[in-house]
């Protein structure tokens, strides 16, 4: 499976791709803790902000036009953390609530990338929002078995956070076509 996405790259999308995961994984020990002292202990900072780290998610897509990009972004930013051993790690269950949310990406850019067409901001809020609302459910559900009511805030959260991070993405995907072939 790997190899099939890989063989839709070329060398300059993989390493985009894995210049931007990189990207997410070293913006997340900043932003985490910024929203910790704004949301408190009893809201967890990723569902409050995962908008801005998910947004790299999108930004792989949306930059490359490859299908699979997500994916591998999301695989790559797992890895990373397990070996990193950066903030945010959950040991092995990274793999899934990393990758999970660069699935849903893949999933709502579909369309657009079985015909490498350019992303408008619509693709990039819905991505952004799935991934954040996938993340967070990875997390609360499989990690923290959080009740429904707590997990219902946290998923509206999580919404609006990732349609943030979509909107942002869709302006930098704008800014960053204009200099990349």
């Amino acid at each position: 499976m790997i190899r099939r996405l890989l063989s839709r790259a070329n060398l300059f999308h993989l390493i985009l791709i894995a210049v931007i995961a990189a990207l997410g994984i070293a913006i997340k020990p900043v932003v985490v803790p910024l929203a910790q002292l704004i949301t408190g202990p009893f809201i967890p900072g990723g569902a409050a902000v995962g908008g801005i780290y998910m947004l790299f998610l999108v930004l792989a897509v949306s930059l490359t036009r490859v299908r699979g990009a997500g994916f591998l972004c999301g695989l790559t930013q797992a890895l990373l953390v397990m070996a990193l051993g950066v903030a945010g790690s959950h040991g092995a269950a990274s793999l899934i609530t990393y990758t999970l949310p660069g699935l849903a990406v893949d999933l709502v850019f579909l369309p657009l990338t079985w015909r490498r067409r350019e992303p408008n901001v619509l693709f990039c809020v819905l991505a952004c929002m799935l991934a954040n609302i996938t993340g967070t459910m990875a997390v609360a559900f499989a990690l923290f078995q959080v009740e429904l009511i707590m997990a219902m805030l946290l998923l509206c959260l999580a919404a609006l956070s990732g349609a943030l991070g979509g909107v942002a993405a869709w302006a930098i995907t704008k800014q960053i076509r204009k200099i990349l072939p």
